[in-house]
């Protein structure tokens, strides 16, 4: 049951990655002067994928995989409609923000020795360091943009 309540969580951060990532695509395709869209479709399909393994992951231990990222998906949208109205630079910091959150839950996880094998080997292989590249991205967009 600790197992499924962990990968729970990592989903619900996912489920919430993938829709704010989707607003703010969304709106940098309104504004076309944002060309850094492109940087942000493979972080978002990254998102989606760990979304998929994550599920896998729950059913596979019994349990009911989470379909919306709940309370958290509810403030990260808050946040990024702040950011939306606000701007490009805002919207980029609120990503960021969202990634680091997500890659301190990864590091979280790995640190539970009861955590299975197949799930650290997933987290370890793929899902953090997907995150951590996503932070590298991210900076160097934030730095790049127009202040």
């Amino acid at each position: 049951m600790h197992n499924i309540e962990t990968i729970d969580k990592l989903l619900k951060d996912e489920l919430a990655a993938t829709e704010t990532y989707q607003q703010v695509l969304d709106k940098f395709r309104e504004d076309v002067s944002f060309g850094e869209a492109g940087y942000l479709m493979p972080i978002y399909e990254d998102h989606k994928e760990a979304v998929s393994s994550l599920q896998e992951q729950a059913s596979q231990l019994g349990g009911i995989p989470a379909e919306d990222s709940g309370v958290w998906g509810t403030w990260a949208e808050i946040v990024q409609g702040g950011a939306n109205l606000l701007g490009q630079k805002a919207a980029l910091k609120a990503l960021q923000e969202g990634e680091k959150s997500g890659a301190d839950d990864y590091e979280e996880a790995l640190q539970d020795p009861e955590l299975p094998s197949d799930i650290r080997s997933l987290i370890e292989t793929k899902l953090l360091p997907a995150q951590q590249s996503h932070i590298r991205t991210l900076d160097r967009l934030f730095d790049a943009a127009a202040t």
